[in-house]
């Protein structure tokens, strides 16, 4: 595990290898663990020094919860843990199947709704940081301020201590920024998606942490020949390589890969070990060296 921490909103302090939950679930397709290997990566998890669990109340999904199965494996948190949870077009996992119309986790009620769920499922009485997310591929048109101005009333009521964003462009994150302060901008970025490179950079100005999803592709795995001879050389894995590569990028970067494997999981933490020469960053770049 790296030794490199950042202040998640100023005063949580995380390292900065973090641990995703979507995928203890199988929401919103694929395999999950079982109930038993899932307690245990997250036990474990935080036995390797991991603080940053990510998760929201609607990763769930044929009676399988991720704020559950974090409640159960480590209830009563250890005082370091920070959980980061969102709220936003969705108030249940199932709920992604409906039409965009039809989706109202961004309306007033959807909001106090999702946040009311973390809180109960998570068995806490604030939530250390809450991230705005915004729609998807369905995306409708909906403002960010409204939704924003919700939570930070929901914030003002103690419920919630930091405000975050998530899938957002760098003009929503302006916006955001001048209604609420912003702890963290969470949107798709690896070494192969690249389109928030400015993004990353104006966040590391402004202190606000960025936390990539999908750090080693998600659900289409990273690939590429260059990763490959680096891989080798450092004797690591391509997941590794991908994940130090976001460690390199920026010292605000805090990467939140997912797995429900236990031996992932070490390799995931061991990635915060390795370090990249400026060799090995301009080979993964496309640049000579």
């Amino acid at each position: 595990m790296t030794t490199e921490r950042w202040a998640l909103g100023g005063d949580l302090s995380v390292a900065r290898i973090g641990y995703g939950a979507m995928k203890l679930t199988g929401w919103p397709r694929g395999e999950r663990p079982g109930r038993e290997t899932a307690l245990a990566v997250l036990r474990r998890a935080v036995e390797l020094g991991v603080n940053h669990i990510d998760t929201s109340h609607y990763y769930a999904r044929d009676g399988v919860a991720a704020n559950e199965l974090i409640r159960e494996a480590l209830h009563p948190y250890p005082d370091d843990l920070v959980i980061v949870t969102k709220v936003g077009a969705l108030v249940e996992g199932s709920d992604i199947a409906l039409p965009a119309e039809r989706k109202n986790g961004l309306t007033p009620d959807g909001l106090r709704r999702g946040v009311e769920a973390n809180l109960r499922s998570l068995g806490v009485d604030r939530l250390d940081v809450v991230n705005l997310r915004m729609g998807d591929l369905d995306r409708s048109g909906t403002p960010l301020a409204a939704p924003l101005e919700t939570l930070l009333a929901l914030r003002e009521e103690g419920l919630i201590r930091h405000l975050g964003v998530s899938n957002v462009t760098a003009a929503e994150l302006a916006e955001a920024r001048a209604i609420a302060p912003i702890a963290c901008v969470q949107n798709l970025y690896n070494l192969s998606q690249r389109d928030d490179d400015p993004l990353v950079d104006a966040c590391a100005e402004a202190g606000i942490a960025y936390v990539p999803f999908f750090p080693v592709g998600g659900f289409q795995p990273i690939t590429a020949e260059r990763l490959d001879a680096v891989a080798a050389r450092h004797r690591a894995t391509v997941p590794q390589v991908a994940l130090a590569w976001l460690l390199a990028r920026s010292p605000n970067v805090l990467p939140i890969p997912g797995t429900g494997s236990l031996e992932h999981l070490e390799e995931n933490v061991a990635a915060g070990a390795l370090k990249l020469g400026a060799d090995d960053l301009a080979e993964l770049a496309g640049r000579p060296g």
